[in-house]
């Protein structure tokens, strides 16, 4: 007799007729509106830097997440901002690019923070694109009352209207909340954000994926099972030492901070069940004043942004680590050419 598969046992697996979708989802939003954030939440694990200065994310990373029925391609934008330098307009042409070649867009707003002329101008622009579906996104919802987040959801859903299109969803989310195990409520829509879809516990970061999935295109995973971030190594660990530089520095001293990692070497002659990677890296700063506070009293600052970001390198690489940093002055490079093509812009 022929082993054939027994046919009864056969009938679960059949049920389950929908088509795998997989596509690239991306996340939009002026400066500081929770889009890294979000993106680590989604992904269950850190692939974009996150910071309270505006303007942190410099490049755009992707990540995964793995469904049975999807596989999301996130993709994490700089916000979009009015460009004082060079380096401001690349980081908005980087996020007009990314808009069109994308699948969904999600627009990140923040609950606690009213609807501003930089949300106008960022949701003016989505009008005009007019195939792909958007989904209005209301971030921070830990922070507000659900009386706040409501009248958020209903002013998002007028601009909308207002500019002659519909969202496909509006959701509200905290990421957050999320990781402190919260429960999730119901979809978002204005309507009915006063039955729990927000305020504070509400995470829904899974309802997000959630939307997200159907309006992806048909197709098998483009990325392996497993596979968080199609971003370098080497671009992830100096996002990872420039995170730490940015903490409790001057207002005016972050966006004058890039980071390149120059070499990452296993270290020779070390047993196989002892391991170090050494990585040496440059911290790269505009004027020489600057230097004095990346570097701090007796190198004090510079030594805790090296114990912090390789806490993190050796968690992302599962491998130990000698971190080796020096402090370079590059004048002005965020407004010369040729020295945000040698920092990677």
């Amino acid at each position: 007799m022929s082993a054939r598969p027994n046919q009864e046992a056969a009938v679960p697996q059949a049920e389950n007729t929908s088509p795998h979708r997989a596509g690239f989802a991306c996340f939009v939003g002026r400066p500081n509106a929770g889009k890294s954030t979000l993106t680590n939440a989604l992904v269950g694990q850190k692939v974009a830097i996150t910071s309270n200065r505006p303007q942190t994310t410099r490049h755009t990373v992707r990540g995964i997440v793995h469904r049975d029925d999807a596989q999301l391609i996130l993709v994490d934008t700089p916000g979009l901002h009015k460009p004082r330098t060079l380096l401001g307009e690349r980081l908005n042409d980087v996020v007009r690019t990314t808009w069109a070649e994308v699948d969904v867009i999600g627009f990140c707003l923040p609950a606690d923070q009213k609807l501003g002329p930089g949300d106008k101008y960022i949701v003016k622009e989505l009008a005009g694109i007019r195939k792909t579906p958007k989904i209005a996104i209301v971030t921070k919802t830990d922070l507000v009352e659900s009386k706040a987040l409501a009248e958020q959801l209903l002013a998002v859903s007028a601009l909308a209207e207002e500019l002659g299109f519909e969202w496909a969803e509006i959701v509200p989310v905290s990421a957050v909340a999320e990781e402190r195990g919260a429960a999730g409520g119901p979809s978002g829509k204005p309507d009915q954000s006063d039955q729990g879809g927000g305020g504070r516990g509400a995470g829904q970061v899974g309802l997000l994926a959630d939307l997200i999935a159907p309006l992806l295109p048909e197709s098998p995973p483009l990325y392996p099972e497993g596979d968080l971030t199609d971003e370098p190594e080497m671009v992830m660990v100096a996002e990872l030492i420039r995170e730490a530089a940015l903490e409790g520095v001057r207002d005016e001293l972050p966006h004058s901070i890039a980071v390149v990692v120059e070499e990452m070497l296993p270290r020779e002659d070390r047993p196989a069940d002892r391991p170090l990677l050494d990585i040496h890296a440059n911290v790269y700063i505009e004027r020489p004043s600057q230097k004095g506070i990346i570097i701090g009293p007796k190198g004090k600052r510079l030594k805790d942004v090296g114990t912090k970001s390789r806490k993190h390198i050796e968690a992302l690489l599962g491998t130990p680590v000698f971190l080796d940093l020096h402090v370079k002055v590059a004048k002005d490079w965020q407004r010369d050419p040729k020295q945000l093509r040698k920092l990677g812009f």
